[in-house]
């Protein structure tokens, strides 16, 4: 089902930015069914892991802004999953944390990369080492979370903080956020020099667009833009 969504989403020219978020109180995604896993052959769980790590992956490469809205557990894959989301903004009732090796597995969704991304190699390694589950306000001061926000009574304080962001993303030009996406997401996996040299490709992808001349004439008639992504 949510291999669904995503390709849905991915060629959905009106989407600006995108929610992740559970309708299960308590639980934003607890990782792999341990009793399916346990009765699940050998030779079916690396197949099945790698789908699960070919769809974490498209959630990393949408091409939009994603928010990871964490009101519960992320715990494995759960948190792989909010790793893939440019941003993560939890409760701080959440729990979060990779728990793989007290299984004698490692992170598959991609945890081992994008951890260490997020929040540097010697500490990812830490948490992972020892399978640690952090609060929300453990894993704002690691830098694994944008925002950590008290838990309301509807149990829903993460998607409210990530619904603020999604609304000041949405006036922003459409070609521009996904460019600025791009430009970010691939520089950060080279040298400055040649990430330069992206954003500059990318800036390009601006220059002839009707949006960046309605932000000029609606900066000069002191009006709010009208962008349509073009």
């Amino acid at each position: 089902m949510l291999s669904k969504a995503v390709d849905a989403l991915k060629s959905d020219k009106k989407v600006r930015t995108i929610i992740i978020r559970s309708e299960v109180p308590g639980i934003f995604c607890a990782g792999a069914d341990l009793k399916e896993r346990a009765k699940m052959p050998s030779s079916e769980v690396g197949p099945f892991v790698s789908k699960i790590r070919a769809v974490i992956n498209d959630i990393a490469n949408l091409p939009v802004p994603t928010i990871a809205a964490i009101d519960g557990l992320a715990l494995g894959g759960g948190l792989e999953l909010a790793l893939a989301c440019d941003i993560r903004v939890a409760a701080s009732s959440a729990k979060m944390g990779l728990v793989e090796t007290r299984l004698a597995i490692i992170p598959g969704g991609g945890g081992t990369q994008r951890l260490p991304r997020a929040i540097g190699m010697s500490l990812a390694k830490e948490l992972i080492f020892s399978a640690r589950v952090l609060d929300g306000q453990e894993a704002k001061a690691v830098g694994l979370i944008s925002h950590v926000l008290e838990q309301n009574q509807e149990g829903d304080a993460a998607y409210q903080k990530a619904l603020d962001l999604a609304r000041e993303f949405l006036p922003q030009g459409p070609v521009a956020m996904r460019v600025a996406k791009l430009a970010i997401n691939q520089g950060m996996e080279v040298d400055l020099v040649t990430g330069l040299a992206i954003e500059e490709a990318c800036y390009a992808q601006t220059i002839s667009t009707k949006d960046r001349l309605e932000g000029l004439l609606a900066f000069k008639e002191k009006r709010p833009p009208r962008y349509k992504g073009e």
